[in-house]
């Protein structure tokens, strides 16, 4: 049976373990987000972020607990699954394959239906307005494989949001970016957020840049450690064990630095 409700959580995790051969990857985890939240998933490399990400999505099955987005469960999302957006961790591309910018955001809106039709019209506004969106429509006509690292990523942003989502799930969607591209698409993110109701679920491993923007953080090692408020996680000693180092914690908009646990 469905678990929607009209207060139901757009992500819940209860006990979840998952297992990839003998191996426990994620071990008891419990979490939920709210609607309209934005929350950033931390943790150090193999700590199990990822495997989360595919579990709630159902592309993992897990060996004990549940899932569910926007009141379904992982495993049966249904209809409900065009509601949720997604950017993978791996978004390596051929750059002399001959697809534009518009062609990457239309790929999002494909489906065994749709697959050898060609998109309507409102397919295609919808393509455009996704473009818009992300701050890419001056991009729709280029090839994609030419664009920069941060101009990708915005038109992959714009095929993830082209079905109109509620819900968008990031695993590392700064990977490459300089920072001022990084800050540039998290200030984006955050105006999503706001202007269309999004939830947002975010792996990122520049932990400087995700406090400045998320509601909660969520330190995952196999397990959950800690999770709360921003600021309560950066200064907790927990994140020292969990990361077993120290980090240089850059304060956003001081140019200092801040010594910090990690």
């Amino acid at each position: 049976m469905p678990l929607q409700t009209k207060n139901s959580p757009a992500v819940l995790a209860e006990e979840l373990s998952v297992k990839k051969g003998a191996a426990t990857v994620l071990e008891g985890v419990t979490f939920q987000v709210s609607r309209g939240e934005m929350v950033g998933i931390i943790g150090p490399n193999g700590g199990g972020k990822t495997t989360l990400l595919q579990t709630l999505l159902g592309l993992i099955r897990p060996f004990a607990g549940r899932t569910a987005l926007l009141g379904h469960p992982s495993g049966r999302l249904g209809p409900v699954r065009e509601k949720i957006g997604y950017i993978p961790q791996s978004r390596t591309h051929d750059r002399l394959f001959p697809v534009s910018s518009c062609d990457v955001v239309k790929m999002g809106l494909l489906s065994s239906r749709t697959l050898l039709k060609p998109l309507a019209s409102p397919q295609k506004e919808a393509c455009h307005a996704a473009l818009e969106m992300a701050g890419a429509l001056h991009l729709e006509k280029r090839p994609f494989g030419g664009l920069s690292g941060g101009e990708q990523q915005r038109v992959l942003l714009a095929r993830a949001l082209v079905r109109r989502p509620v819900l968008l799930l990031l695993d590392e969607p700064g990977t490459g970016l300089d920072p001022e591209a990084q800050h540039l698409f998290m200030e984006r993110l955050r105006r999503l957020q706001h202007r269309f109701a999004l939830t947002l679920l975010l792996v990122s491993h520049d932990i400087a840049s995700l406090a400045a923007y998320v509601d909660r953080l969520l330190c995952i090692n196999r397990r959950m450690h800690i999770h709360g408020d921003p600021q309560h996680v950066l200064q907790s000693p927990i994140l020292q064990k969990v990361f077993r180092c120290s980090y240089d914690l850059l304060e956003r908009g001081t140019g200092s630095k801040k010594e910090g646990p990690l």
